[in-house]
């Protein structure tokens, strides 16, 4: 699995954008965006990309969460790619399907778990690449400093299935990606909030 972060070089305040495909862009890959963010030159990197020839530049957006910062651009990809878009937000313009804890989604020439993490917003996920052992977090505070702070039930049991998983690599919602020692600052995380 191939992975872009199209908006890493953003001017503007928005989410990440991750574009993943398959190692070798076959026609059974399913090329797919977590989170649209907000920033028109997105689409000019999209554009630019060679995703495979006779594909589809774009099958799937799969969003994090509603917030603006992670969804403006939405209609514009709506209009211009026609994918399918998925999310927890059934009320969201544009949605194709909301989708349901622990639902495996084919992505790029692996897969996703779909990991319910509120907390952060009422429809916030994270997204398990088992292949890769990726983690696309959104804006899910998983790296926790401090035990000063209370926690939903739900994202305390989210956060003991994901301590459980072989993460190496968390690509957040805002900044750079942790690439080295996820596993022990997710449980360290656990620890912290009472898990």
């Amino acid at each position: 699995m191939k992975l872009l972060n199209l908006a890493e070089q953003s001017a503007i305040y928005t989410s990440n954008v991750y574009l993943l495909m398959g190692d070798w862009n076959t026609l059974d890959d399913v090329t797919t965006l977590v989170d649209v963010g907000r920033d028109p030159t997105t689409l000019v990197n999209l554009e630019a990309i060679n995703t495979g020839v006779g594909k589809r530049k774009l099958d799937q957006v799969v969003l994090t969460h509603s917030h603006y910062d992670h969804v403006e651009l939405l209609p514009e990809l709506i209009e211009r790619y026609h994918p399918r878009v998925y999310g927890l937000a059934s009320a969201m313009p544009g949605l194709d399907r909301v989708l349901q804890n622990g639902e495996i989604l084919r992505a790029a020439d692996g897969t996703l778990e779909v990991i319910f993490t509120p907390g952060h917003s009422s429809d916030s996920v994270c997204l398990y690449s088992p292949e890769m052992g990726w983690l696309f977090a959104g804006d899910a505070p998983l790296i926790i400093r401090s035990a000063d702070a209370s926690y939903d039930a739900g994202f305390i049991e989210a956060l003991r299935i994901l301590a459980r998983k072989r993460i190496t690599s968390i690509f957040f919602g805002h900044g750079a990606p942790m690439t080295m020692g996820c596993q022990e600052a997710l449980a360290e995380s656990l620890q912290l909030v009472g898990g």
